[in-house]
């Protein structure tokens, strides 16, 4: 007897979905300790695999982190992609500015060398198309766990009793100051 097993790949692709697959670098450990397995994939609901791609690169020339794995930069694109469903003008929007960069390049901006994406990223600077990724990576990208985890940030601390005792005095790459830049202790 043959069962009729359907997949989510297979119900992804069936159903019409886009999904951007990547793979965790080996240096991001502190990622890689907080990620399930080092495969990671983000379905899109609006948007298509290749202005998913598109957007993450883009954001990656807007916030450069050589080390910040991909995984991290996905989630911008989650929250545009979940923006552009809800909003057919932010959908429109994006699209605008993917085909801009497209036309900019003469074709194809994924296949540019580094330098020159950045070039046509930075002259769109102050598009709406640019404010967007620009203002939702702010949120996106600095606020989780994952980027948290790469820059060493623990969180915040008033859940954890504040700083004090948390690190408050741990300045070690400083040399120590002089006794006159302290308040006299009582």
């Amino acid at each position: 007897m043959l069962e009729n097993k359907l997949t989510r790949r297979d119900f992804i692709k069936s159903s019409g979905g886009a999904v951007i697959i990547g793979t965790l670098a080996t240096s991001s450990v502190a990622i890689s300790m907080l990620a399930p397995s080092n495969t990671w994939a983000l379905e899109l609901s609006k948007l298509d695999e290749n202005t998913g791609k598109m957007i993450l690169h883009v954001t990656r020339h807007i916030f450069p982190h050589k080390t910040l794995d991909d995984a991290v930069y996905a989630l911008v694109v989650k929250d545009l992609d979940a923006a552009a469903s809800a909003d057919e003008s932010v959908y429109k929007l994006l699209q605008n500015g993917i085909t801009e960069l497209n036309n900019s390049a003469g074709g194809d901006w994924m296949v540019l060398d580094t330098n020159k994406q950045f070039s046509l990223v930075e002259a769109m600077a102050g598009s709406d198309f640019f404010e967007k990724i620009r203002s939702t990576s702010i949120v996106s990208l600095y606020n989780n766990d994952m980027a948290w985890a790469h820059f060493g940030y623990e969180g915040p601390a008033w859940s954890k009793g504040g700083y004090i005792n948390r690190g408050f005095q741990d300045l070690d790459w400083l040399p120590e100051p002089p006794d006159a830049a302290s308040p006299l202790k009582a």
